[in-house]
């Protein structure tokens, strides 16, 4: 009986008597680059751990009044003093479907819940790029998500209030 009167209780407060939903509808590849330069010089062995720089960007469509593009874009380059020795791009995407939920969620999920549940396969691309290439797999640490979008929030709310004053 309480699971019940809980379940009564959510609908009312979604407002639709609908459960919010988000669903993964695809994943795909929407572009992979995987780039050794000076192969097969870069592929020796070395006595200390290359740099490497990656970069993580978030972007996201909507395809329909429900139905999201969602893009997770990771560059990965590791470098030896001046040399490249691999250089990986892919923009891995997702189609979502968001339904009962507010739409002060919207972007939080969009932002954040929706390349939350990409990260992981996309991990396992360039894992499998840097292995397939020579080299060791590059496995990438967890990525903050939320971190990310109040950054991005922040940096937005700063120009704007900078376009104020001009």
């Amino acid at each position: 009986m309480a699971t019940n009167e809980n379940n009564q209780s959510a609908r009312a407060m979604s407002g639709n008597g609908a459960q919010p939903t988000l669903n993964v509808l695809a994943q795909y590849v929407k572009d992979l680059s995987f780039e050794s330069p000076g192969a097969p010089n870069s592929l020796r062995g070395r006595d200390q751990a290359p740099g490497i720089n990656i970069n993580v960007n978030v972007n996201a469509n909507p395809l329909s009044e429900k139905e999201f593009d969602v893009n997770l874009s990771l560059n990965a380059r590791a470098g030896f003093d001046k040399d490249v020795l691999f250089n990986v791009e892919l923009v891995y995407g997702g189609v979502f479907r968001i339904e009962g939920f507010p739409q002060e969620h919207m972007l939080p999920l969009l932002f954040i819940e929706c390349p939350r549940l990409l990260f992981p396969f996309a991990r396992q691309i360039i894992a499998d790029a840097t292995r397939n290439g020579g080299f060791p797999p590059l496995m990438l640490d967890p990525i903050d998500f939320a971190q990310m979008f109040q950054q991005k929030i922040a940096e937005e709310q700063a120009k704007a209030k900078v376009q104020m004053n001009s």
